[in-house]
C-alpha cells in the first residue's frame, strides 16, 4: 500500500479532479460533416429543448430591430426564438420541425454572442459546422481597474491593429467588449486567441505570440518539417518582469551595498583602553561662571535682561524690514540745458567729422578715376600711331 502511494505523482489540490483530455489534442482534426434531414433516423425530439441568455439594456433596440433576421436564419434550422423586451432575456427552443440535435446548442451560442454585442450578420456564421464559439471572460483576471483597462486596451492594439493581426492569422473573427471577449472561428484558433488573450491579461504582450505564429505559418508550407520538431525555430522569450519577493530581495541587496559602502569611508579610530573624559555637568558650568553663587532675584533679573535684549534685536530686524518698502528707489535725473547743449555740440562735431572722411574718400577716388582714365587714352594713341 505504502509503496503504490510513493510511486504516485503528488497533484496539486487545486487540479486534483481535472482529467486528461484525449480528444483536445492538436493532432486531432476538428471536421465535421453536414447532417442533413435524411440523417435523422429517429424523426421528431421526443422532449422540447430549451435556452434563455439575458442581455443589457442598450441591446434592446438593436435587437428589436434585428429579430426578424433572427427568426428567419433559425426557421431554416427549425428553431424557434422569443425575445421578451420585459424581462430583457432571449430563449431558443427546438420544435417538431428540427431534425439536426446539435442545432439547438448552436443558437445558444448564437443568441449568447449577440447578448456580448455581436451583430447579427456575423453571429449567424456560428449555425455553420464548422465554426465555433468561444466567449473568453477577463473581469476578474486583474484586480486593479487602471491596469485592467490597460491590458484590455494592448488586445485592440493601436487603430485596432493587434486585433486585426490576431484575426488575420487565426482566421477567427474577435470582439473585445467590457468584461469579455468574443471570439468565433475553427476549434484550433479559438485555443490559440484564448491563450494570446489569458496572456496578454497576465502581462504578456500579443506581439510575442503574434510572432510565433507567423513563424509557424511559414514553416507549415515546407513539407520536410512536418514530422520535424520545429522548438529551434521557435523564438524563446524571457520574462523580464520580476515578483514581488524578488523586486524586494534586489532592493535589500542594493540596500546592503550602500551600508558596506558607507562603513568603508568612515576611518577606523585608533582604539584606546581609556574612556572618553566625562563632559561637565550643568552644576558644574554654573560653578565656573558663578551664576551657582548667585540669588534667585538676580537670577531672575539675569533671565529677563538677557529676554529683553533678544526681543530688542528681534524688533530692530523687524523694524529694518518693514522699512525697507518705504525706501525711494533710486531715480535717474533729467540733464540740464548745459548738458542737452554740450551733448548737441558732440553730436554736431561726430557728423562734421563724418562728412569730411566721406568727402576726402571721395576725392581719392575721383582722383583714381582720372589716372585710370589718362591711362587709358595713352594706350588707345600708341596703338592707334
Amino acid at each position: 500500500m505504502t509503496e503504490s502511494s510513493s510511486t504516485q505523482p503528488q497533484v496539486n489540490k487545486n487540479k486534483a479532479h481535472r482529467k486528461d483530455k484525449p480528444w483536445d489534442t492538436d493532432d486531432i482534426d476538428h471536421v465535421v460533416d453536414a447532417f442533413n434531414p435524411e440523417d435523422n433516423k429517429g424523426g421528431a425530439f421526443t422532449e422540447e429543448s430549451s435556452f434563455a441568455t439575458l442581455f443589457p439594456k442598450y441591446r434592446e433596440k438593436y435587437l428589436r430591430e434585428v429579430w426578424p433576421a433572427v427568426t428567419k436564419a433559425l426557421e431554416a434550422h427549425g428553431v424557434a426564438c422569443t425575445l421578451d423586451l420585459v424581462h430583457g432575456s432571449m430563449a431558443v427552443r427546438t420544435t417538431r420541425k428540427t431534425y439536426d440535435p446539435y442545432i439547438i446548442l448552436k443558437a445558444r451560442d448564437m443568441v449568447k454572442l449577440m447578448a456580448r454585442g455581436v451583430a447579427v450578420n456575423q453571429a449567424v456564421k456560428i449555425l455553420n459546422d464548422d465554426i465555433a464559439c468561444d466567449i473568453i471572460k477577463i473581469g476578474s483576471l486583474v484586480r486593479n481597474k487602471e491596469r485592467y483597462v490597460k491590458r484590455r486596451q494592448r488586445i485592440i492594439g493601436p487603430d485596432g491593429s493587434t486585433l486585426k493581426a490576431i484575426e488575420l492569422l487565426t482566421d477567427c473573427y474577435v470582439l473585445v467588449q467590457g468584461s469579455t471577449v468574443s471570439v468565433m472561428g475553427p476549434y484550433k484558433s479559438l485555443k490559440e486567441v484564448r491563450r494570446i488573450v489569458l496572456d496578454c491579461m497576465k502581462n504578456i504582450h500579443p506581439i510575442y505570440r503574434i510572432k510565433e505564429l507567423m513563424i509557424r505559418r511559414e514553416l507549415a508550407k515546407d513539407p520536410k518539417l512536418a514530422t520535424e520538431s520545429w522548438d529551434r525555430f521557435l523564438p524563446q522569450f524571457r520574462k523580464r518582469h520580476l515578483k514581488t519577493s524578488e523586486k524586494t530581495a534586489k532592493k535589500n541587496e542594493k540596500l546592503g551595498q550602500k551600508r558596506e559602502a558607507r562603513k568603508e569611508k568612515k576611518k577606523k579610530k585608533v582604539y584606546t583602553p581609556f574612556p572618553p573624559a566625562q563632559q561637565p555637568s550643568k552644576i558644574d558650568l554654573q560653578l565656573e561662571s558663578g551664576e551657582y553663587f548667585l540669588k534667585a532675584s538676580e537670577k531672575a533679573a539675569k533671565e529677563e535682561a538677557k529676554r529683553k535684549q533678544k526681543q530688542a534685536e528681534v524688533t530692530k530686524q523687524r523694524q529694518a524690514e518693514r522699512a525697507e518698502a518705504f525706501v525711494a528707489p533710486a531715480e535717474t535725473a533729467a540733464p540740464t540745458v548745459e548738458e542737452k547743449q554740450k551733448q548737441k555740440r558732440k553730436r554736431g562735431a561726430a557728423e562734421m567729422e563724418v562728412e569730411m572722411d566721406g568727402e576726402e574718400k571721395d576725392d581719392a577716388t575721383s582722383e583714381k578715376k582720372k589716372r585710370k582714365k589718362e591711362k587709358k587714352e595713352k594706350k588707345t594713341a600708341l596703338a592707334s600711331s
